[in-house]
């Protein structure tokens, strides 16, 4: 085992909390910088629109709904419409600074079974595809583990990941070659125009930062946590060839529901659903495809397409000059500002996407208006140079965002692999019925215990905090996760096995130290890290939800379960290692 893979589950934990100050310090400075100001924006009736998008914002690509197949909208929308009557979109209660809170928005996640995606602390489990030719797993008593209703709700959405594969990466390449060049012109290493020096520096001193974790984890797998996707000089393979999206977060929100919506704070761009972000966790590079539902229906207007914007506000203008002939340049003027307060109005209506350049307050944001059935591509690096926001329309909404989540660590597959080689090193004598531990180097002690903190902590805690809700529609991870509960039991086995061999006089005493202090390290650790899913568990958001939503404090036992090797509370035993630290 690598000597830097023994911390990488609290080095990781840590380094999300440095992300969080780090971009706490930024919105702070920006804030200042601004002062009572706002930054201008532009929508499609403003001049210099497509200028913009095309210089600023070339990696956002628009598909309006008439690019879709015959049939794939009613498929998608009545599949949308599906998770929404059985209960399946949730609001999650994610971690912001040191809190919880609940998003605005209700969720869930579908795509490639056994995967999961986290987020500001919080892991969500796939519901799978149930794609074609796929029957999907199978409860014990051989029933499918989704209804049918829902199999043809997962299937609908699929056939949309399917024809986003496709589309983005025709799109990608159609575009490659000047994207290309564009590039090379304009490489961000060189400051430039509307780009203050400042954000450029952090930007660079961030790269360097990324590029030392990176040659740090090259050969150490990760834990999934929330920061933002490093930056990466040259695409990876999968993005090269076919784009393949493994996995889409459901989000639906009724703003009319909603007491109190925030206003977007640096452009005056209206009420977000969603603040400013990037997408986390992503394989650097990759793109992010969103199919964007109203409803009920909006009123008609005419989509918007990526060239149109300037040629509707010229178009507006000769119409109002034609119809004011003869008027007072007075009335005129009243006249052509309703007509520019009614085409904000109409906007401002529809639910829209807002992005920006990254803690930059010289480049105009860019505000696109959504209609139902449309959809929009992030291409390139948008999602690492910007951020993006969703502001809130007068209808409700659905959105499907399919997206190509990096799952090295995040995989069922995976984490089963790591339950094997933890008890490869338990023993069973089948005579005697005793268990041993095979080998006692430290390093390899080390090892197990990280895995047995990374189940317990990342998976087991993770799945009973939230992802057992889903339990109620799909039943697809409960043998999994009830297998992975029997294979920590056995790791708490060996963790017991281990004090023993710590406390035994005749273990000896320079290798008894090195045990000592690797048996100490992880349970100070859990001890921790069980409070604190204790507290979040027990906190008052959490008891407010309904019974079948709830959190649960799982794995949970009282001290004297005779079930258990150890108790839930590692306080006493903590102590006897340090006080055996101390007399040696």
């Amino acid at each position: 085992m690598k000597p830097r893979q023994r911390k990488q589950y609290f080095r990781n934990m840590k380094r999300s909390d440095d992300s969080e100050r780090e971009k706490r310090r930024k919105r702070r400075r920006l804030i200042q910088e601004l002062g009572e100001q706002r930054i201008p924006y532009l929508s499609p009736a403003d001049p210099g629109f497509q200028e913009l998008w095309d210089s600023s914002y070339a990696g956002l690509a628009l598909r309006q709904s008439s690019a879709l197949p015959d049939g794939l909208h009613e498929r998608v929308q009545s599949a949308l419409i599906t998770f929404q009557r059985c209960g399946c979109l949730l609001r999650d209660l994610v971690r912001v600074r040191d809190r919880d809170v609940f998003t605005a928005v209700s969720r869930a996640l579908v795509g490639q079974p056994g995967y999961t995606y986290r987020y500001l602390d919080t892991r969500l489990f796939t519901i799978p595809w149930h794609c074609e030719g796929e029957e999907g797993q199978k409860d014990e008593k051989e029933k499918p583990c989704c209804d049918s209703d829902l199999r043809d709700a997962c299937k609908a959405l699929w056939e949309l990941n399917q024809f986003f594969c496709s589309d983005v990466t025709q799109q990608t390449n159609a575009r490659g070659v000047k994207r290309s060049r564009s590039d090379t012109e304009n490489s961000e290493d060189t400051p430039g125009e509307g780009m203050c020096e400042e954000s450029v520096k952090d930007r660079l001193l961030e790269e360097k930062q990324e590029k030392e974790k990176k040659e740090e984890e090259e050969e150490d797998s990760g834990q999934g946590c929330s920061h933002s996707s490093p930056p990466s000089s040259t695409p990876p393979p999968d993005v090269a060839g076919l784009v393949q999206f493994n996995m889409t977060l459901i989000n639906y929100m009724d703003p009319t529901a909603m007491t109190q919506l925030k206003e977007e704070p640096y452009y005056g761009m209206g009420k977000m659903a969603v603040g400013w972000h990037h997408d986390e966790n992503l394989v650097p590079l990759s793109p992010v495809a969103v199919y964007s539902y109203s409803c009920p229906a909006e009123p008609k207007n005419e989509g918007v397409t990526e060239k149109d914007g300037e040629e509707q506000s010229k178009d507006k203008e000769k119409e109002t000059e034609t119809e004011g002939e003869g008027t007072s340049k007075e009335e005129l003027k009243k006249e052509r500002e309703g007509l520019e307060k009614e085409e904000v109005q109409k906007e401002k209506a529809c639910w829209r996407v807002g992005l920006k350049v990254a803690w930059d307050i010289h480049t105009p944001g860019l505000a696109l208006p959504l209609q139902s059935g449309d959809c929009y591509y992030m291409t390139d690096d948008l999602n690492r140079t910007h951020q993006h926001c969703v502001l809130a329309g007068d209808t409700a909404r659905f959105s499907s965002t399919h997206r190509v989540v990096q799952c090295c660590t995040g995989t069922l597959d995976y984490i089963q692999k790591r339950c094997s080689e933890a008890l490869e090193n338990l023993h069973t004598d089948p005579e005697k019925n005793t268990k041993s531990l095979k080998s006692l180097l430290p390093s390899t002690l080390q090892h197990i215990e990280d895995i047995h903190n990374e189940v317990e902590f990342e998976w087991l805690r993770q799945y009973w905090f939230q992802g057992r809700r889903y339990a109620r529609f799909c039943s697809w991870w409960t043998k999994p996760m009830e297998q992975m509960e029997k294979d920590w039991k056995e790791m708490e086995r060996m963790t017991q096995l281990l004090l023993d061999v710590v406390e035994d006089e005749n273990t000896a005493q320079e290798n008894r130290r090195e045990l000592a202090d690797v048996l100490l390290n992880a349970l100070t650790d859990r001890q921790q890290h069980r409070q604190t899913w204790r507290d979040r568990c027990q906190s008052s958001l959490a008891q407010a939800l309904a019974a079948e939503e709830a959190p649960a404090d799982r794995p949970y036992w009282s001290n004297e379960d005779p079930d258990m090797p150890l108790p839930f509370d590692l306080s006493e035993i903590i102590s006897r290692v340090e006080s055996l630290l101390w007399r040696m």
